[in-house]
């Protein structure tokens, strides 16, 4: 059974290791007050300590053996922020403690819920404080101390709340703007070199259709001309109209194709044999020589790009190997003249890092 992702831990190991290090502070401490402060009392509020002391202990060992995931799979840790508020307002009522001090531990769940779990699970355990803080001063207090108490300690733990949650989604976007500039090139609009390396082993490991993995890698003709006699901005231009190119030569979810830097780009295609990349690779060398690229001016600059087409299992077995065979395969086809594909024949060693060599950014 899941739960809604509104009810979810942002970070599931993270809002586990918290669980551990406050529920550890909490042991601590409720074992000191039933040893030696108010909580020891009388029998029924000895037990009751000891009993808390037991739940938190549990709920540690709990966070410990069990993979955060799972527990936040199964809605565990709402129920844990909430079960913190009701053994507080519990212990507080058989103590008979009304004071700041006893309402004081509704913040460790409150503050713990704002900080790790989504917005739903926030409202859930904050309001289940304010809620349960309430009752436990009404029947601790006359009428009017108790709501004077909840209104000091629910305006307290909501405005904690709130703003904790604010600054978590602030926080929230910053990382996931980084994430995207870390994903995605942002001259292209195509996956980084960390991406299509991900992707690439993970096609390496499952290859369900068994027909292997091919990597094809590519690079305009004569970049550096291109910039040399037209400006870097054409040059931008045209990888911008090469990346657009390319992409509308494969199905969506077909190949992952990314920027390696430079003017170098590469095509991955799982499931694909050597002989469909090949003829892939062919089609979209045809493409760009019928596609060049249109100036500002009204005139056409003519693009043309080498290719190198390498497979795995056939030329490769690794995602080094792999790039190694696809670059040497890219640089024969420039050696035999550009505009046009080779395929590697054999595994061929790469450069003393196993990777294709990166040209300079445009």
């Amino acid at each position: 059974m899941g739960f809604a992702d509104s009810l979810r831990a942002r970070e599931p190991r993270a809002s586990a290791h918290s669980i551990v290090l406050i529920m550890g502070v909490s042991t601590v401490v409720l074992a000191l007050l039933t040893t030696f402060g108010p909580n020891s009392v009388s029998s029924a509020t000895r037990a009751a300590s000891w009993a808390g002391v037991a739940a938190l202990a549990a709920t540690i060992v709990l966070c410990v053996l069990v993979p955060a995931e799972r527990l936040d799979r199964r809605g565990a840790f709402p129920l844990i922020g909430v079960g913190g508020v009701l053994l507080t307002c519990v212990l507080n009522v058989l103590t008979v403690d009304p004071s700041a001090g006893g309402q004081a531990f509704l913040a460790f769940p409150v503050l713990w819920a704002a900080s790790h779990l989504r917005w739903a699970a926030v409202a859930l355990v904050t309001g289940a404080a304010v809620v349960g803080n309430g009752v436990t001063q009404l029947l601790l207090q006359p009428v009017e101390p108790a709501m004077h108490d909840q209104l000091v300690i629910g305006t307290v733990l909501v405005v904690a709340s709130v703003i904790l949650v604010r600054t978590a989604s602030t926080q929230d976007r910053l990382v996931a703007a980084l994430q995207q500039q870390a994903d995605v090139d942002p001259l292209t609009g195509l996956v980084t070199r960390r991406v299509l390396d991900d992707a690439l082993s993970g096609a390496l490991e499952r290859d369900p259709t068994g027909t292997g993995t091919a990597l094809v890698l590519l690079d305009v003709d004569s970049f550096k001309l291109i910039n040399d006699a037209h400006g870097h901005p054409v040059g931008d231009d045209a990888l911008v109209h090469l990346s657009g190119l390319v992409r509308r030569q494969v199905r969506a979810g077909d190949a992952v194709v990314g920027r390696l830097g430079g003017d170098e780009l590469a095509l991955l295609l799982p499931g694909c044999t050597a002989g469909t990349a090949a003829r892939r690779a062919r089609e979209l060398v045809e493409t760009v020589r019928a596609s060049p690229l249109p100036r500002a001016d009204g005139d056409a600059l003519p693009l043309s790009i080498s290719v190198g087409v390498a497979h795995a299992p056939l030329h490769a077995a690794s995602v080094r190997e792999l790039y190694a065979a696809a670059d040497a395969a890219l640089y024969q086809a420039k050696r035999a003249g550009r505009d046009r594909v080779e395929v590697a024949v054999s595994p061929v060693p790469g450069p003393a890092d196993g990777l294709p060599r990166q040209r300079s950014a445009p």
